[in-house]
């Protein structure tokens, strides 16, 4: 499945003439600790199929559909035997609406749909990705176009379903589920651009035009986690970034990562990405190989 790996980098080799590229995987082969910039969505149509997220294994049953962000590292570990479908569309053409950006944001490192935890969106999400197989695979006139309707159709659908959820635990229903979308997209986006610098709860909780209580509360309900742990986690991606920029020093990323300290700095990369940012940069700068 994984074609070219350039260190931890896996280069997404799209099919001709499209920003596409599928797998109808039935190999039995495990892959190291990788990321790219694509999203990749996997749904096993035979057999299980177990990923692993810095130590935390994630085991799909058949049908269950995960779906991984650009630039989150992950493993694989296959079955003897199964079949699962692979999807890796590049997205970065369609970040520049907010929305996508926040979407991202919302569910990253990843999100795992099954019938149980979503029950309303999940038939219709494994509808479209199968007919988006048979797209691929037939490629017909205006194919690639169509896969990215679908796309975005699969991606407006888990959005929505990620606001419901987060709206739901407004007790006083003072907004909409559409309001409290939208306003939690553009602190998620207010976030990813300014994660570097000294962000204060109290202040994006003034900012939302929430209290802090229903803020703290509707933001980790619609990211899954707490604001301080998602500022952290925006830092360390984009720190990421830097290391792989040849004449970047740790202490130099630290600092424009907004870490004062460089043992915090390490300390909080190695528990998001589970290594060193120095042996992450020395892995990227490994010798590339070819699979």
């Amino acid at each position: 499945m994984i074609e070219t790996l350039n260190g931890f980098i896996e280069t997404v080799n799209c099919k001709t003439s499209t920003t596409l590229k599928l797998y109808d995987n039935m190999e039995y082969e495990d892959y190291p600790s990788h990321w790219h910039s694509a999203i990749e969505i996997i749904m096993p149509v035979e057999n299980y199929y177990t990923l692993n997220f810095n130590n935390k294994l994630v085991k799909l049953r058949e049908n269950d559909i995960l779906l991984i962000c650009p630039g989150c590292i992950h493993a694989i570990i296959a079955p003897e035997s199964g079949r699962r479908i692979i999807f890796q569309p590049n997205t970065s053409h369609l970040r520049f609406m907010t929305e996508i950006e926040g979407l991202m944001s919302a569910i990253y490192p990843y999100i795992v749909i099954t019938p149980e935890d979503y029950p309303q969106i999940h038939s219709r999400v494994r509808e479209l990705l199968l007919s988006i197989t048979r797209e691929y695979q037939n490629s017909t006139t205006c194919s690639e176009i169509n896969i990215y309707c679908m796309l975005l159709e699969m991606l407006v659908l888990v959005g929505r379903s990620k606001a419901a959820k987060a709206a739901s635990s407004v007790d006083d229903k003072l907004r909409s589920q559409d309001e409290i979308a939208v306003k939690l997209t553009e602190i998620c986006d207010y976030i990813n651009t300014h994660c570097c610098e000294d962000l204060k709860l109290d202040e994006l909780a003034s900012l939302s035009g929430f209290s802090k209580f229903y803020f703290e509360r509707l933001f980790k309900r619609f990211t899954g986690m707490s604001f301080y742990k998602y500022v952290n986690q925006k830092r360390i991606a984009k720190a990421q970034e830097l290391l792989v920029e040849p004449r970047s020093s740790v202490t130099d990323v630290a600092v424009s990562c907004g870490y004062s300290s460089i043992s915090s700095f390490i300390r909080m990369f190695k528990l998001h990405k589970g290594c060193t940012p120095t042996e992450f940069k020395n892995m990227y700068w490994k010798s590339g190989s070819t699979r």
